[in-house]
């Protein structure tokens, strides 16, 4: 897999943001390997496809958790094995506790997400603009801000893979409300009330999911394949299975699934980010 660590000025952020980009390689060569009578030497090696001028690659945008930064899910995952056998480009932008939202702080991470990094990455990059070929993926933190992406911007992305998605946006806006009136996240992690503001402000606002998850549904806007999953130990359990009823009470279809023996760490994640590229994402398996 051929990793790229690119860092460029965000004019949506309004300063240099470090993107982790990886393409699948190994996979293809750069000339007919089919010619090369030396490979005969080594039975059963696959001829690999070559390269092509102008070939695309379906991209799979991985969001990472919480505390983390975009190197982390490379570190402590395999996720580029996986996109390699798989065929697909990984871009996993750095969105440090920003929920994938545009903050009351004026930080703008989801205009980021979902307008600015989606042309950046189309115009200096193989990725296939087609929606068909675009998919959207995050744990943690990430599940939440992957899975806001998909409900507000059906249009980008064919599908999305929310894993453990328990803090941040969610469809249930009272839940959202009681946590910015508690004490909790107001002493032990203040930036969650300062991305959200008041209580009082949710209802309504872009931060109210479920009014604009309904809006689009009622619209009869074309939906993003949604996958859900979530550790049968996980703390946050139950915040993700509201979402996921919220969901389906809407008319959205959802493919919901709670692991057995699995936590809120990467065991599971490292797990599943398996799982969707192998399985669950309709993908080509070849450049397009």
């Amino acid at each position: 897999m051929g990793a790229i660590q690119f860092n460029f000025r965000s004019q949506a952020l309004g300063y240099y943001v470090d993107v982790t980009v990886a393409y699948p390689t190994d996979e293809y060569s750069w000339y007919d390997e089919s010619r090369d009578g030396s490979r005969q030497m080594m039975p059963g090696l696959r001829v690999r496809p070559v390269y092509r001028p102008g070939m695309k690659f379906q991209t799979v945008y991985l969001l990472h958790g919480g505390g983390d930064d975009h190197s982390l899910t490379y570190r402590y995952s395999n996720a580029e094995r996986y996109a390699q056998r798989n065929h697909v480009m990984l871009v996993t932008p750095n969105i440090p506790n920003s929920f994938g939202v545009d903050t009351q702080y004026h930080v703008q991470y989801f205009t980021f997400l979902t307008q600015e990094l989606p042309v950046v990455i189309q115009t200096l990059f193989a990725s296939s603009p087609r929606r068909e070929d675009n998919f959207i993926m995050g744990y943690a933190m990430g599940g939440n801000a992957a899975l806001g992406a998909a409900l507000l911007r059906p249009d980008l992305y064919a599908a999305c893979v929310d894993l453990s998605g328990g803090i941040g946006l969610t469809l249930q806006t009272d839940t959202l409300r009681q946590e910015l009136r508690g004490d909790h996240f107001r002493r032990f992690f203040p930036l969650y009330n300062a991305t959200f503001g008041e209580a009082e402000g949710i209802a309504g606002s872009r931060f109210d999911l479920y009014a604009a998850a309904k809006r689009l549904k009622d619209a009869g806007e074309r939906q993003s394949q949604l996958f859900i999953a979530c550790g049968s130990k996980e703390f946050i359990r139950p915040r993700v299975e509201g979402d996921v009823a919220a969901l389906r009470a809407l008319g959205y279809q959802v493919a919901y699934e709670v692991v057995a023996g699995q936590d809120h760490d990467f065991d599971f994640w490292d797990l599943y980010i398996r799982k969707a590229l192998d399985e669950l994402l309709p993908l080509k398996r070849s450049a397009v």
